[in-house]
């Protein structure tokens, strides 16, 4: 009997509790609808996609690891926010149709990978230079680290698919769409487990790219990187059909992470950075791709390379590359030897504008640098996206907010000012 007078008691809760939590929720919604968020500091940091509009010296884009995307119209005096009425706010990739700068592409989920980085929920367009954007698919992609546009038809338009990389899964590889993100086709698949981390295009030849593969999976007690499907990849029929390079020079033995990159000004000349341990770093060929050398074993420029991985071929010089690392380093001599390069620290992303060369940028854990001079000088941009991994207020009035930043110290400062 006493069972049965709890049984119909805790029933009884229920019955009153849930239909007045659900008044209660109603309540606050009505509540919060007049409220506005505004920005309480501290500056941010990570930044993790970047690129420039070749046409115009003003315009510059920037994604944020946590943070969505950012335009600026004035030569990166100020910023504004033009993303954040998408439902993700991580950003994995941009570019510009070298033939039309009012289309703007971003791939979202971060490529970056460590212990704490967020995926995605696919690919998006602009077609009015960042003013509004468009959800254009791929949703279960989860890091688009790469976006290559043809240089004269801007509907044909390649995505690099990592994948979100927690387990296998048959959305990762090579994406390729012909009529301007309404269809996509899955040009390149290797396996579950393995997805694409470096997307290049010939851009004297759009027919000719290549690809780097990345067996990758995260497990909560570690990362898993290398396998029998990573490697460079090569297609010369427009992204339709590929081939695995093996051989040639490549390692033979089984690789991680893999970056590549042609050289506008030379397009025998082809790149590819690789995670292998200790037994090699970079490898160049000089005849399009088809024989390869390892040409540098400079651990700086792979250290950490899951979190790392990139290079930008400066435009009109085949022999320098530079590499966004932990600090930046760059090559004059084709990868022969490794120098110090200014620009920032924990680097992720670097444009370099093919019209303009001395005119670069830098996405870094720091925010951005930017240079007209080749490098010689910087300016650096720090952005509201700072990365916050909790939050808490005291008792004072008006009461002050602490909260921890990645990358950076604790804290603390007024929330009214």
């Amino acid at each position: 009997m006493r069972k049965r007078q709890t049984f119909l008691t805790l029933a009884l809760i229920v019955l009153i509790t849930v239909p007045a939590a659900g008044q209660w929720g109603r309540q606050m919604r009505r509540h919060q609808e007049p409220l506005s968020w505004r920005h309480v500091g501290p500056q941010g940091n990570r930044i993790s996609a970047v690129v420039c509009d070749s046409n115009d010296l003003n315009v510059y884009y920037a994604g944020a690891c946590a943070g969505g995307v950012w335009k600026s119209a004035d030569g990166g005096t100020n910023w504004e926010p033009v993303f954040d009425k998408q439902s993700s706010q991580s950003i994995g990739s941009l570019a510009i149709a070298p033939s039309d700068s009012n289309q703007v592409w971003c791939g979202t989920g971060e490529p970056f990978i460590r212990s704490n980085v967020l995926i995605g929920d696919g690919i998006y367009k602009s077609t009015n230079a960042g003013e509004s954007w468009t959800h254009m698919g791929l949703e279960k992609t989860g890091r688009i680290g790469r976006i290559i546009v043809h240089p004269e038809n801007p509907d044909i338009v390649f995505a690099a698919a990592q994948g979100h990389c927690y387990g296998p899964q048959k959305e990762r590889g090579v994406y390729k769409t012909t009529d301007g993100g309404k269809t996509w086709k899955q040009v390149l698949f290797v396996n579950e487990d393995t997805g694409c981390s470096g997307l290049a295009m010939d851009p004297n030849n759009p027919r000719i790219l290549f690809a780097g593969m990345w067996p990758i999976v995260i497990k909560t007690w570690g990362k898993f990187s290398g396998g029998p499907g990573g490697g460079v990849y090569v297609s010369r029929d427009g992204g339709e059909t590929w081939e695995k390079i093996e051989g040639h020079g490549l390692p033979a033995f089984e690789v991680g992470k893999v970056d590549v990159a042609v050289a506008p000004s030379n397009s025998k000349r082809v790149y590819a950075l690789i995670e292998t341990g200790d037994r090699g770093s970079l490898w160049r060929s000089d005849d399009g791709g088809f024989n390869w050398r390892v040409v540098s074993y400079e651990r700086r420029i792979n250290e950490r390379p899951h979190y790392y991985t990139r290079m930008c071929i400066a435009p009109d010089d085949e022999n320098t590359v530079y590499f966004p690392c932990n600090r930046m380093y760059v090559t004059y001599d084709g990868g022969e030897s490794i120098e110090d390069f200014s620009g920032g620290g924990d680097c992720h992303d670097m444009w370099a504008d093919p019209q303009h060369p001395e005119r670069m940028m830098i996405g870094h854990d720091g925010g951005i640098s930017l240079t007209t001079t080749r490098g010689k000088e910087w300016s650096r941009v720090v952005l509201p996206v700072g990365q916050m991994y909790h939050v808490a207020v005291d008792n004072q009035i008006p009461y002050w907010v602490y909260s921890n930043m990645q990358d950076s110290t604790s804290k603390r400062g007024p929330a009214y000012p």
